[in-house]
């Protein structure tokens, strides 16, 4: 039985142990992947410019905002492949702006119309919003998952050398 039990402790230890030698790939995966979401997103945005729309200087944040989500999220992919917790930290509240934003442009496109050809015309009909709020949900989601895992295998990896300090 204790031999068993010693099997246990060692597969358990050795899967803690992988840690220090094995980059977080899943969790900086999952960043990545909220960056592609993020780029459907502002694609199909800009691409469907209804009359003037769009023209206004709010595009010239939202690209603003665009480029700095997705250096930040690379860093923190990055970050959080070498198990640095605090990237993971600020992956949370980059991931809660991605479903604040919403209510930006997806709301106010939904929600606007313009005049084209001299017709009334919606800016952003329903299949194309509810296209770009799922973007912005799954860039969200993705981010968000990719905050906990890290922050639990930064944990965990901190724990564990913690445990091998100690012992020696």
């Amino acid at each position: 039985m204790s031999q068993i039990k010693a099997e246990i402790m060692t597969e358990a230890y050795i899967k803690k142990d992988r840690l220090r030698y094995v980059k977080n790939k899943l969790s900086g995966n999952l960043a990545i992947i909220s960056i592609v979401f993020n780029a459907l997103f502002f694609v199909s945005i800009y691409k469907s410019n209804v009359g003037q729309y769009y023209y206004k200087p709010l595009i010239g944040a939202s690209i603003v905002y665009n480029l700095l989500f997705m250096m930040i999220v690379f860093l923190v992919s990055e970050g959080s492949k070498n198990y640095s917790i605090n990237y993971s930290y600020i992956a949370i509240p980059v991931a809660v702006l991605q479903f604040a934003r919403i209510f930006v442009y997806p709301m106010m496109g939904h929600r606007a119309t313009t005049l084209t050809t001299g017709v009334e015309e919606q800016v952003m009909k329903d299949g194309q919003f509810i296209r770009v709020v799922i973007y912005l949900i799954a860039s969200g989601v993705f981010l968000l998952l990719s905050a906990f895992i890290g922050i639990v295998k930064c944990k965990n990896l901190q724990k564990h050398i913690a445990e091998i300090e100690a012992n020696n």
